[in-house]
């Protein structure tokens, strides 16, 4: 599956490295090197994937992940960001803006290569769902990427939407912390589950409205969590 990746770094040799090795792959490159061209140029061009540093002149990445996500026509394009920051904060905080994958510098071209794949076809899977489902009180909106609890339309994430679109797909399967961020964040997540934990707390805070459907996100201890019939 070949597309168009936008690579933001001020590093020219880190975004030399990047551009090299994806074009070997047949993806073509567009670059930035700077935060604020980062987000114009993404919506222009609408890149099929953003690998997105994290520390940029004008805008960091967080900032521009940020804006992109929050934003319609940009909201979809999955964002893999790099660091040469090793803190776990960061990596959670990008994980809850919205970012489908985290590497830290100095990283693997293989191994980047290998993760712009498993998130794009992960994106193009994601994409090819489409029209409504309907929950108890719960209304999904595949082509719009939208949900509504009554009629209310609930803000959440990219991936606070992808983690209860998948507990609604499958009723009453108990998945392990480690499954979900594998399906959800499209990788082998290797580190501390915790992320997946807060994105729980905060899908149960968004559905607090109907207090039976945010209990329906079962924790099973010492495995998961899963949705139940309701």
């Amino acid at each position: 599956m070949i597309g168009t990746i936008l690579v933001v770094d001020d590093e020219v040799s880190i975004r030399e490295l990047v551009t090299f090795n994806l074009q070997k792959e047949g993806y073509t490159v567009i670059e930035a090197d700077n935060g604020m061209s980062a987000v114009s140029i993404a919506k222009t061009n609408k890149p099929d994937l953003v690998v997105l540093d994290l520390m940029l002149p004008e805008m960091d990445g967080l900032e521009v992940c940020r804006t992109l996500k929050g934003q319609q026509d940009t909201t979809a394009i999955p964002i893999i960001m790099l660091t040469a920051k090793n803190e776990e904060i960061d990596k959670i905080i990008g994980l809850e803006l919205g970012a489908d994958d985290y590497l830290t510098k100095p990283f693997s071209p293989r191994e980047l290569v290998a993760r712009v794949k498993a998130v794009l076809r992960r994106s193009h899977k994601e994409s090819a769902h489409t029209g409504e489902l309907t929950v108890s009180r719960l209304r999904f909106n595949f082509s719009r990427y939208e949900v509504y609890l009554g009629k209310t339309k609930l803000e959440l994430t990219p991936k606070e939407y992808e983690l209860l679109k998948l507990f609604v797909t499958n009723i009453g399967k108990v998945y392990t912390r480690e499954q979900l961020l594998e399906k959800v964040w499209g990788y082998e997540y290797f580190g501390d589950t915790r992320t997946v934990d807060v994105h729980v707390r905060h899908l149960r805070a968004k559905l607090a409205e109907d207090t039976q459907i945010a209990e329906a996100i079962e924790t099973i201890r010492g495995v998961g969590y899963r949705f139940r019939d309701i």
